[in-house]
């Protein structure tokens, strides 16, 4: 991909957030771009710096620590990590990382509260949902979800943000946006349930479906293939 390419598609990606929050009749702003890099350069992760994109992120850890190296220089880069994550990778994701998007499970919550270095700001967390009910898909099912959030609410090192979610593909507009909304509901629920908590993130819509997501109130559209073009390994978390 050239600079002038990935000019382009950036532009044309945060055209294209902000005619669906317009068209969703939210104010601009309500929803910010995640620029997913994952298999993408640190070369192209600086250009799209240079251009103005700050929020990146990452689903393999290596890969990922490779491009935070190559790239230490960029101070206001922020680095979200949205792949699965396993207890052997929380100490580097603790340490290096903004946000983490990915957490499914109170022992993985408990191993990055613990990992967290203490000069550190508290790690933001989305609570990872599977929406749609799938076999193959990570994440703590609706029941659940109260249960977890009230364990990592109690944990200093991590601050609760909101909730993530990976539905089953669906080409339908209204298919696309079912799944949204009871994620939606269920943050609203949360909320609820913990008014003194700062829930206001809903991690959820792709370059597929982020028109979906944002009608249903999406706060970060993680665009991997819209912003960076098609990637040699099959798509996940776009």
């Amino acid at each position: 991909m050239t600079d002038l390419v990935l000019s382009d598609s950036l532009t044309s990606a945060r055209r294209r957030l902000a005619a669906a929050l317009a068209e969703a009749g939210r104010a601009p702003g309500e929803a910010r771009l995640l620029a997913v890099s994952k298999t993408k350069p640190a070369a192209l992760v600086r250009e799209a710096w240079r251009l103005g994109q700050r929020e990146f992120g990452e689903n393999y850890l290596q890969e990922a620590l490779d491009k935070q190296a190559e790239l230490a220089d960029l101070d206001d880069i922020v680095w979200h990590f949205i792949g699965p994550l396993q207890s052997n990778k929380s100490r580097d994701v603790a340490a290096r990382f903004a946000w983490v998007h990915s957490v499914d499970r109170e022992k993985i919550a408990r191993r990055l509260n613990d990992q967290r270095p203490g000069e550190l700001p508290p790690l933001k967390v989305c609570l990872q949902v599977n929406i749609s009910g799938e076999a193959s898909k990570s994440g703590v099912t609706l029941e659940e979800l109260p249960a977890l959030a009230e364990a990592v609410l109690t944990m200093p090192r991590l601050a609760l943000r909101g909730l993530m979610a990976l539905p089953a593909p669906a080409e339908d507009p209204i298919e696309q946006r079912r799944p949204f909304a009871r994620l939606r509901e269920a943050l609203e629920a949360l909320r609820a349930r913990f008014p003194d908590a700062d829930l206001d993130t809903l991690s959820m819509g792709m370059s597929g479906d982020l028109e979906a997501a944002v009608q249903e109130g999406a706060t970060l559209v993680r665009l991997g293939t819209a912003i960076f073009g098609e990637r040699r390994r099959p798509d996940t978390n776009d």
